[in-house]
């Protein structure tokens, strides 16, 4: 059993392996506690004796086996050479996230739908849904060319978001009829869009935020209503993508701020 679940984390190394069997590795004390306080479904856990040589991972071991959630020892060595980190803490959990499909996506008043279009860097992307999570959005729909939700290191940056965020994987056209059929409008974000101050947030709004380097494909831009920029100060040429959108997700939750719910 042991050497079944040391292959099945082998094997999610793998992208395809991960899309095909709906699975992904939680790696590390703080990200498992947030699988299982996100109550995600749990197939085994590996655990060394590294995970007992705090009191926390004392603790959540104890509460894996509370939930009689299978839990396999291996050496640390063995667990040092299946991690993703430098300094694994013992515990590498195989998770079932709940998957959704772009129609489970619904856009709330002010509370927004982040797009991802070709981000491709998995530390942004974490960093995109965990902002989201955090801002109170209302899922976020993920296109072509970004990076796996179920990347172990996306999982990472996201710090347990991907399991309570509803997260979708689509092309552009779905994009483009989910976005007409539910009646939201699609902000873009670039550098030469309009200052966000002089935009007034629709109820039901979707911002798309693009490529590191390239920006947003243009047959995703051509779906946008407007295009918002965050203004700069003089001689400052960008910022990081995650921290703009999620300058441009908070103003835009203004609306629910102001009807009594919370930031």
């Amino acid at each position: 059993m042991s050497s079944n679940l040391v292959s099945l984390v082998r094997s999610l190394q793998q992208r395809k392996t991960r899309r095909r069997r709906g699975l992904a590795v939680a790696e590390g004390i703080r990200l498992v506690e947030e699988a299982l306080a996100a109550g995600v479904e749990f197939r085994g856990v590996l655990v060394s004796p590294a995970a007992e040589r705090s009191a926390r991972g004392a603790a959540l071991l104890r509460a894996l086996g509370d939930r009689a959630i299978p839990m396999q020892e291996v050496t640390d060595r063995t667990l040092e050479e299946l991690a993703d980190t430098e300094t694994p803490q013992g515990v590498i959990a195989v998770v079932e996230p709940k998957r959704f499909g772009i129609a489970e996506i619904r856009a709330e008043p002010g509370c927004p739908v982040l797009v991802l279009d070709a981000v491709q860097d998995p530390g942004n992307v974490g960093t995109l849904l965990r902002t989201a999570f955090a801002l109170g959005c209302s899922g976020a729909i993920l296109l072509a060319g970004t990076a796996d939700p179920a990347n172990p290191k996306v999982l990472r940056a996201a710090m347990g978001a991907t399991f309570r965020l509803p997260v979708a994987t689509a092309e552009v056209g779905e994009l483009k009829a989910w976005l007409r059929e539910r009646g939201v409008a699609l902000w873009a974000a670039a550098a030469e869009g309009k200052p966000l101050f002089r935009l007034e947030a629709p109820e039901l709004l979707a911002l798309a935020v693009g490529n590191e380097g390239a920006g947003l494909r243009p047959e995703v831009g051509s779906l946008a209503s407007e295009w918002v920029s965050v203004p700069l100060a003089r001689g400052a040429e960008s910022l990081n993508v995650a921290v703009a959108a999620g300058i441009i997700l908070y103003e835009a939750g203004r609306v629910r701020r102001a009807r009594g719910g919370q930031s």
